[in-house]
């Protein structure tokens, strides 16, 4: 929109006050001459903006003129509310045009009082490395679902599974964590995570959402995670090498305790678990680790590797 442009253009030069027609051009989307066209169209308007020309020419707000355009607009609130996400995921969302102009809006209100901003020394992230692509599922189109709070007829599917099945469940809300979005809901009375990956479709019921009513996104948020963080059922104790508890401690997390050193190279250490199936995920560390107790995880650890080893004797069919 033309107006949103404007006050754009108008919020850069409060900042800067001198700016190439070029530069705000790129900032903006717009060619060179739109610039300069909306330039004229804010003279005429009483606004003291102009265009310098020559070497060191640009696009100019005469000093000591200030106006207040930072007034937050409630979709810019709602974008700031937000202040966890990183690019990628305001993109997803459909909030990154409210989020850039309230920001250049703060930027404005600042830029008399000089120094360096906290958001030009920080960099949020929240992507996992090496993370791929989102699915197709549009995230914004279900954010905007959930604001009327409806009862969702889904089809999931389970990790692990073929096929999705349906259900119909009573959402709460969107949760974002190590870059991957999940649906919070209840199903049957009981909170759950759906990973958004696996949503293949989704279909907002005439009903509203029946959630439990003294819990909101957040308290079953925690409720989920304490739930999934939880001390595990069975302590493996394994020796891992010296080498590679930085990368056990990205990889396990709180289900790693350590246990002191030894002068071989080797660390003792803890790692709970909720069975004795899940030690599977330490083969990830290949010959850096040794399962010594309990001797069922050792036992299940030496049938995988047994396994795994059989398969790779012989060239693939």
């Amino acid at each position: 929109m033309k107006a949103a442009r404007l006050l754009s253009l108008l919020l850069v030069l409060q900042t800067r006050q001198r700016v190439t027609s070029v530069e705000l051009a790129e900032r903006l989307e717009v060619s060179v001459r739109t610039i300069l066209r909306d330039v004229g169209v804010l003279s005429t308007a009483g606004v003291p903006v102009y265009a310098e020309r020559g070497r060191h020419g640009g696009i100019v707000l005469l000093p000591g003129a200030r106006l207040n355009a930072s007034h937050l607009e409630p979709a810019e609130m709602d974008s700031l509310s937000l202040a966890g996400l990183d690019g990628v995921q305001r993109e997803q969302l459909g909030i990154t045009a409210a989020h850039d102009m309230a920001i250049r809006k703060i930027a404005a209100r600042r830029a008399a009082g000089g120094g360096t901003s906290l958001a030009e020394l920080v960099i949020v992230d929240n992507s996992g490395w090496l993370a791929a692509e989102a699915g197709e599922l549009n995230i914004a189109d279900l954010a905007l679902t959930l604001r009327a709070r409806p009862r969702l007829r889904i089809d999931y599917r389970r990790s692990g599974a073929k096929h999705a099945t349906s259900r119909i469940i009573e959402p709460y809300g969107l949760a974002t964590k190590s870059g991957r979005w999940y649906l919070v809901a209840d199903d049957d009375q009981t909170a759950k995570l759906f990973n958004l990956e696996r949503l293949e479709h989704y279909e907002a019921l005439s009903e509203p959402a029946a959630t439990r009513p003294d819990q909101d996104l957040r308290s079953v948020w925690a409720e989920l995670k304490n739930r999934t963080e939880a001390a595990g059922q069975i302590d493996v104790t394994v020796r891992l090498r010296e080498t590679r508890i930085d990368l056990a401690r990205r990889i396990l997390g709180a289900r790693l305790k350590e246990a002191g050193s030894s002068n071989d190279g080797w660390r003792l250490v803890t790692v709970s678990y909720p069975d004795s199936e899940s030690v599977r995920q330490l083969l990830q560390f290949g010959d850096h680790i040794e399962v010594l107790a309990p001797e069922r995880a050792r036992q299940r650890i030496a049938e995988l590797a047994t396994d795994i080893a059989h398969r790779h004797k012989t060239p693939p069919a």
